[in-house]
């Protein structure tokens, strides 16, 4: 499975010390410059299961109001053809759809792990990514997520 990923996935999975949920779920994950950039500003250093991959062309126009990250992950994830890009942005995740790019993010990527196994609680995990990982979740998407993990009915 080819997977890229922009950063906050990736950032939040590494201050909590699970970043290897990533490499047990999808092997590799392929960054753009940009986005390895901005883990290396947050990280001494990246996980080996992270490789960095140059654009091909010119990234998306800036006129679609991205981040730069998130601009260079659906254009490698467009020309590389993957299977799957994880960002959690809502305008990233709008653009990529539109150009036919499938899309998870962090708490996709929760629900995965806990279906096959790689997590014994989903909510332990996002109560993690809160505490330690800086995220902010309404009780609406946490009970959406956990029904989806098999947690809740």
């Amino acid at each position: 499975m080819i997977v890229v990923a922009d950063t906050t996935a990736i950032t939040t999975l590494v201050k909590v010390g699970k970043e290897r949920l990533l490499q047990d779920l999808f092997g590799q994950v392929i960054v753009p410059p940009a986005v390895q950039s901005e883990l290396l500003s947050y990280h001494a250093r990246l996980p080996d299961f992270i490789a960095s991959r140059a654009l091909a062309h010119e990234r998306l126009p800036a006129t679609l109001s991205l981040g730069s990250g998130e601009a260079e992950a659906i254009t490698l994830a467009k020309e590389i053809t993957a299977d799957l890009l994880l960002t959690d942005d809502r305008k990233a995740r709008a653009v990529a759809v539109s150009l036919g790019i499938n899309c998870t993010g962090l708490l996709g990527i929760v629900v995965k792990a806990k279906q096959t196994g790689r997590i014994r609680s989903a909510r332990q995990l996002i109560e993690s990514l809160e505490t330690g990982g800086g995220l902010y979740l309404s009780d609406a998407v946490k009970d959406e997520t956990l029904k989806l993990a098999g947690e809740r009915t």
